[in-house]
């Protein structure tokens, strides 16, 4: 398959797709689209790996998401579930990662101040999550992979760590998904060379406090220069309009890139041709 589009982030390796993955991924290869497989815990990490080993359009990313450092009862909107809390072990990573060249990132992984588990200070949380967040910088850089960012309200902290490692001369590379944050947030990342990777969430109609001066996400989109920015669904999370409130999948991926390539006044095909080029250049895609 020759890909028009890359969705950038999909957890097609989730429990959400246990009884029909093969079809959702046949479903987007038929629209063109190719897809990264993003693990959150070492067993979805495993099982995106043996995604990408099966399918030529799939490639692995593999990490462990800070919601999942602490047992904690999650509700998102599409789905909900008790995450188990798993200590990062960076050899049973380093194996995983050295086990496929279809490994192509290490995430996702970051900082979530918006999920806090019950009987834990926000002070324990935020210093188990950066340390955990800097072991996974450290192993990227080891392998030579980028790095996939997960950033919920920690934008500042986020940013001050990447910063640190930039001026100790660490040259850390990757993206930071499913981007909500302002356009002085993005610049931020920008500055450092990060990409910036949107969802369907660019396509959600404006909250009340917004609607008179439109979405905040339109002004980032403007400002991310083409040349910087991602697409991907995060399925089976935040199904794009005209979807919304189905089950998210990589196929929806286009619903995104042709919102963004509106907002940023360029022709579709132009969009898609550079977002594709950008997504295997970050992640080396044969």
């Amino acid at each position: 398959m020759k890909p028009i589009l890359i969705d950038a982030h999909s957890h097609v390796n989730f429990n959400g797709y246990k009884k029909d993955a093969d079809e959702v991924i046949r479903r987007a290869f038929d629209q063109g689209v190719a897809m990264l497989a993003v693990g959150s815990q070492l067993s979805t990490s495993e099982r995106a790996v043996d995604y990408a080993e099966r399918y030529d359009g799939i490639w692995a990313v593999i990490g462990l998401h800070p919601i999942h450092l602490f047992e904690q009862f999650v509700d998102e909107e599409e789905i909900q579930f008790k995450s188990r809390a798993e200590e990062f072990d960076p050899d049973a990573y380093r194996a995983l990662a050295k086990r496929s060249k279809k490994v192509v990132a290490i995430g996702e992984c970051g900082l979530d101040y918006y999920r806090l588990p019950d009987g834990v200070s926000q002070t324990e949380v935020a210093a188990k999550q950066k340390e955990v967040f800097r072991a996974q910088l450290d192993l990227s850089l080891e392998l030579g992979l980028p790095i996939m960012i997960h950033c919920r309200e920690a934008h500042a902290d986020v940013a001050e760590i990447l910063e640190e490692y930039a001026a100790a001369g660490k040259s850390v590379r990757g993206d930071i998904h499913c981007f909500t944050g302002t356009v002085a947030e993005a610049e931020r990342y920008l500055k450092l060379g990060f990409y910036i990777s949107f969802t369907g969430v660019i396509t959600f109609p404006p909250r009340a406090a917004d609607r008179a001066k439109g979405s905040p996400l339109d002004e980032v989109l403007r400002t991310v220069p083409l040349d910087k920015l991602l697409v991907e669904t995060d399925c089976p999370y935040l199904a794009p309009v005209p979807q919304r409130g189905k089950r998210n999948e990589p196929a929806f991926v286009r619903y995104v890139a042709e919102y963004a390539a509106k907002v940023k006044g360029v022709p579709f095909e132009e969009f898609a041709a550079q977002t594709l080029k950008n997504t295997k250049q970050l992640f080396s895609l044969m």
